[in-house]
């Protein structure tokens, strides 16, 4: 793999901080919790500072540029020569893309659909309600209804009032529909797969949202009562993935033309890394300084949404996995053909449902409900790939690599 795709750092290949995501994700809970007892005006300030139309929050100003920070990085590391190389590999590529598009998203909304509507509805209580923004571009007045909500007034501001379980559910959509192009290289690395099938699905991965995010999400979530305008769906995936994906992509090109791609590996792409993780973390102190009376009402909140997340990971990387075995696929392209179904965009679902249902929303606590499981998910699975390599035939160069590995540790 391209330095420039999973810089490697120690002796796994993971920095310091995805290695401990999970416990940023953490502390940062609780230091929005904090924030939002101390000084519950800052983060309501933040979350005002925004772009109206018709008395709708369209972007959050704040948001949206710590949104774009977590997102350039990730779109400036991505090579789309790498999607020429796509019909060298038509069985591992159609394979992720079928995973991807025609049943992740869909074993998403009926696993989550089950376990928050059925199951956990009773913890979650059937009564509980969520208040969101309105629907970009819908003009509707107080006590008019809008797929599960009505519209009300919250601080003299109409808001749209949903049943608490269909907000998380929304969530856990634009999860589904999000599959991820940034950790999944670190994940492909440490599951010793084909570097080369990795970089190419990132690449197709991100040019496929541009068409079917919108499409998807806006059918899931009219199939949830929760309906989103198309226009709404256009302007988030415009400026959540379109904008920082074309400026990434022409960025790189000039930067590696002026200064070289050896600058652009070691010099750029490190001063960058602060930056993302600064948004993240502060992204997700805003996000749970507004749900943190919530969490403390019901602490178990994040589990009844973590446990559908965890089932529906699992589901999707079994399938993967299974299905490239039977299809005869290597292991080296078995294991990031699992890991890229299983593994969720969850920035671009975190920027989704800030724009569509606002930070205080539900569905953005459970778009980071998948932050916050997917490192020890998805390093289990790494370690799970790795224990069970020897279901699949080996590339010749990846066996020729074991064996000189296995000599060198006999001498």
């Amino acid at each position: 793999m391209s330095a420039e795709a999973c810089p490697v750092k120690g002796d796994k290949g993971m920095s310091l901080f995805e290695r401990y995501l999970t416990v940023w994700v953490a502390l940062c809970i609780v230091g929005g919790i904090v924030l939002g007892k101390v000084a519950p005006e800052l983060a309501q300030t933040l979350d005002g500072m925004a772009i109206y139309v018709n008395e709708a929050t369209v972007v959050s100003i704040p948001i949206a540029l710590c949104l774009f920070c977590m997102m350039y990085p990730i779109m400036v590391k991505i090579d789309f020569g790498e999607v020429l190389k796509a019909g060298k590999a038509f069985k591992p590529v159609g394979l992720t893309l079928f995973i991807n598009w025609a049943i992740k998203p869909f074993t998403m909304y009926a696993i989550a659909s089950v376990f928050l509507g059925t199951l956990f509805l009773g913890f979650i209580g059937p009564d509980e309600v969520d208040h969101v923004k309105l629907p970009l571009g819908a003009e509707l007045n107080v006590g008019d209804t809008y797929g599960a909500g009505t519209v009300v007034l919250v601080d003299s501001v109409k808001m749209l009032e949903v049943p608490l379980w269909r907000s998380y559910l929304a969530g856990c959509i634009l999860l589904g529909i999000a599959p991820c192009t940034a950790m999944v290289l670190v994940w492909g690395f440490l599951a010793k797969g084909n570097d080369g099938h990795t970089l190419v699905m990132v690449a197709i991965n991100s040019l496929t949202m541009l068409v079917l995010y919108g499409v998807l999400g806006g059918f899931l979530l009219g199939v949830g009562k929760l309906p989103v305008p198309w226009q709404a769906l256009l302007l988030s995936i415009g400026v959540y993935v379109a904008l920082p994906l074309v400026a990434g992509y022409f960025s790189r090109k000039w930067l590696i033309a002026s200064k070289g791609e050896t600058w652009f590996r070691e010099r750029f792409l490190h001063v960058l890394t602060p930056i993302t993780i600064a948004a993240l973390l502060a992204t997700l102190v805003l996000l749970f300084s507004f749900k943190g009376e919530t969490i403390l009402q019901n602490p178990l909140t994040i589990l009844w949404i973590a446990i559908p997340l965890f089932i529906q990971t699992v589901v999707i990387f079994i399938l993967g996995y299974v299905a490239s075995k039977v299809l005869g696929l290597t292991y080296e392209n078995a294991a990031p053909t699992a890991m890229v179904g299983a593994s969720n965009h969850f920035e671009v679902a975190i920027a989704t449902a800030t724009m569509l249902y606002g930070l205080s929303s539900g569905a953005a606590l459970a778009t980071v409900v998948g932050v916050l499981i997917e490192v020890p998910l998805m390093l289990g699975l790494v370690k799970f790939c790795l224990r069970t390599q020897n279901w699949f035939t080996h590339e010749p160069a990846a066996v020729t690599s074991d064996a000189s590995d296995n000599v060198e540790r006999t001498q």
